[in-house]
């Protein structure tokens, strides 16, 4: 489960150090820069379906699943590809630029153009602005991405990618300052409470399109087609960001009708009322907004929430959440990040509000910590209408406080781990009387257990045998020490001494190991192919871990003292290297070889733990709020509030003010890993910023002359 992940990490991170080197080494700024790289992956992706297409097709003709005639560019998007005429295939052009002397930029140039001319949505979309690169800066951006390993990419893989280089972009504040793109993490919670599978599919605010991505993660995540299930409309103002959004669909294999348009004064898909579901990441606290043009509006069924002297509406976050209410259909729903201070607000923002909680069609409101955001500090909030709420939830609203569920990304920057979503959106299930689907996820959670330990046993192997092959190239060293006249005593105990502690904390080892192991094994025996299981069974199963989840948190730290032993023995050993007749013994180029080998065991095996742990930790988390597999208030966490509250806390719908607070958590629940790797994170984001930093005022004097 984990290793793909990771994989997929280091690509994405591998791939865009490259990429911003080449930039950095180039004349071109960040704003400059962006749109042609994703350009360029795009056109890698392209190719890439439409091989996989081509494929598919060649195999459908000889099976007999496809007729044996002319193959029709209908053929291709009816697969999620483009095709793609010769002239924008990315093997050719690489080719033809490596054997003609046409350069580089125009026939990436022309590529798009081609593309354009025979895919209608993308038409007017695609950068041809390839000139400005030097030739060779974009052969070896093209190059980057022409790898086996890119090559061989899947559309899931290759839309990660891309998203991933659309975050990277944002926290430099390419474009639009970066608005451009809501972080994955809180898009795929509000799917996850949503659901958008069927109908009509409107952000108002589309951005860079990742509403309308994670909406069909979601239907093919469910084995449905998004073409089939949905209809994907969106506004957006600033034409480049169209540009971003387009590509972004058609990178996913996606289409949408996406309008350039000034949300506040134009509905150009008239969808007023018509909509299933809206979703929407708008921009904060805008007061510059035409009350004249807008005090009529149909979408406005609440009024406006004020108007100044100057005749402009002090605050535009009312008139966002008045049009997302407006654009649901009888039994639509909606989900969208606001300004955590819109939730309190006064005057006559607390007026509208007060109107749109007299619907009853206020579900859900998820508290958000700040920092998840890449050019936003402050904290937010996740509203959520259901205009098909059922008569008993009519009048109630689900209180849920996030600010304590992150996981740290970087120093700056956090988000949501994907279980933490899956969590959330269980306690969000069970409000809504789902215990099915929270036991399936928890059913999941057992499922993922006993995959990751099935890998623990093979991973300590690797990590005994790199140890026994250290313990086996110092184990010369240590009876040459113990009997030689020439080392002195000081340098002769502590080898001894090291040897010793080494010994012992093997062996205790090894009892331990086998002991994990002989657990692990009758564990699975007992509940590896129970599916299914009632609520009652599921904590019977999750105690019988319990005990063994405490031992792999012991293992780790015997392993971790294991290669801190060894290391050590390693280190007396070249200390007495002075002595002849011990530097014969050993090669120390070779025993450094070996010890670094055994680190990198040493991680791979404790990683494989913690992970074991980690989704234990899940099912426990799920398991100790919601007892009986029924919705409950868990203090400082989540609470189901009436309308009387409402209005007795001055119609707020801030979480914080109804959930109250979390007790203290004991010792035993501390997670001393994860700290450990946040402070790693941060101490290593504070390092990156150190050499930035020492790099620029080394810049900044040579400019000076000094």
């Amino acid at each position: 489960m984990n290793g793909t992940w990771k994989d997929i990490e280091k690509l994405e991170k591998d791939l865009w150090e490259a990429a911003d080197n080449l930039r950095a080494n180039s004349k071109l700024t960040s704003n400059d820069y962006f749109m042609p790289v994703l350009g360029v992956i795009f056109l890698r992706h392209a190719a890439n379906r439409f091989e996989a297409a081509q494929k598919q097709i060649q195999e459908d003709q000889a099976s007999g699943r496809m007729p044996k005639r002319k193959v029709l560019p209908a053929d291709f998007v009816r697969r999620r590809a483009l095709w793609l005429p010769k002239q924008a295939r990315y093997e050719w052009i690489m080719e033809q630029a490596a054997t003609r002397e046409t350069d580089l930029p125009t026939l990436v140039t022309a590529a798009m153009n081609a593309i354009e001319a025979d895919f209608e949505p993308l038409q007017g979309v695609l950068r041809k602005d390839y000139g400005i690169f030097e030739p060779k800066v974009l052969e070896d951006l093209m190059r980057l991405f022409n790898s086996e390993q890119i090559r061989g990419a899947s559309g899931d893989v290759f839309g990660r990618i891309y998203e991933y280089f659309l975050a990277e972009f944002s926290m430099q504040k390419a474009h639009d300052n970066g608005e451009f793109f809501t972080p994955s993490s809180i898009v795929q919670t509000i799917v996850n409470v949503i659901e958008p599978d069927h109908g009509t599919v409107f952000d108002p605010a589309a951005g860079s399109g990742g509403m309308f991505v994670q909406s069909s993660h979601f239907i093919e995540h469910e084995g449905e087609d998004t073409a089939k299930r949905v209809v994907f409309y969106g506004q957006e103002k600033n034409p480049d960001t169209i540009r971003i959004a387009k590509m972004n669909l058609a990178v996913h294999g996606l289409e949408g009708k996406i309008a350039e348009a000034i949300t506040y004064y134009q509905d150009e898909h008239t969808l007023r009322g018509k909509c299933d579901f809206v979703m929407a990441n708008p921009p904060f606290n805008v007061d510059l907004v035409d009350a004249e043009k807008v005090k009529t509006d149909p979408r406005l069924p609440f009024g406006l929430p004020g108007e100044n002297k100057n005749k402009k509406v002090p605050n535009g976050n009312y008139l966002w959440i008045s049009y997302f209410w407006s654009y649901l259909n009888e039994h639509g729903r909606a989900g969208f990040v606001m300004s955590s201070q819109a939730s309190s607000a006064g005057h006559g923002e607390k007026e509208v509000r007060r109107k749109i909680v007299e619907t009853g069609d206020v579900d859900v409101m998820i508290s958000i910590r700040g920092n998840f955001f890449y050019t936003r500090t402050v904290p937010c909030e996740l509203w959520f209408f259901d205009r098909g709420k059922p008569a008993e939830r009519k009048d109630k609203v689900l209180m849920l406080d996030a600010r304590n569920v992150f996981r740290k990304v970087t120093r700056k920057i956090y988000d949501f781990s994907p279980e933490q979503m899956k969590n959330l959106a269980a306690i969000v299930w069970l409000h809504r009387g789902e215990t099915k689907r929270f036991l399936r996820l928890v059913d999941d959670y057992f499922f993922s257990l006993g995959e990751e330990c099935r890998l623990i046993a093979p991973m300590l192997d690797r990590f005994d045998a790199g140890l026994a092959g250290v313990i086996e190239r110092l184990d010369p060293v240590v009876k040459l020490a113990g009997k030689s006249g020439s080392l002195d005593d000081a340098k002769r105990q502590a080898i001894g001494e090291a040897a010793a502690e080494l010994r012992d904390a093997s062996a205790a080892y090894a009892g331990d190991r086998a002991a994990l192991l002989a657990a692990l094994t009758k564990f699975s025996k007992a509940h590896a192919k129970e599916r299914s299981r009632t609520n009652k069974a599921q904590h019977a199963t999750r105690k019988d871990f319990d005990s063994i989840a405490e031992s792999i948190r012991g293992l780790v730290k015997q392993i971790d003292l294991l290669y801190k032993l060894a290391s050590r023995l390693g280190d007396r050993a070249v200390e007495a290297g002075a002595d002849d007749a011990i530097a014969s013994a050993f090669d120390r180029r070779s025993l450094g070889r070996l010890i670094k080998q055994l680190d990198e065991e040493r991680k791979t095996a404790v990683e494989q733990l913690k992970q074991a742990a980690y989704v234990h930790r899940q099912i426990a988390w799920l398991q100790e709020r919601f007892p009986n597999a029924e919705f409950q208030s868990v203090p400082g966490l989540v609470k189901l509030v009436d309308r009387a509250e409402i209005e007795a806390a001055d119609w707020s719908l801030t979480p914080g003010r109804f959930v109250g607070v979390a007790p203290a958590e004991e010792d035993d629940d501390f997670d001393f890993e994860q700290t450990l790797r946040d402070i790693h994170v941060e101490l290593s984001d504070l390092n990156k910023e150190a050499v930035e930093l020492a790099t620029k005022i080394k810049d900044n004097f040579e400019e000076l002359g000094a």
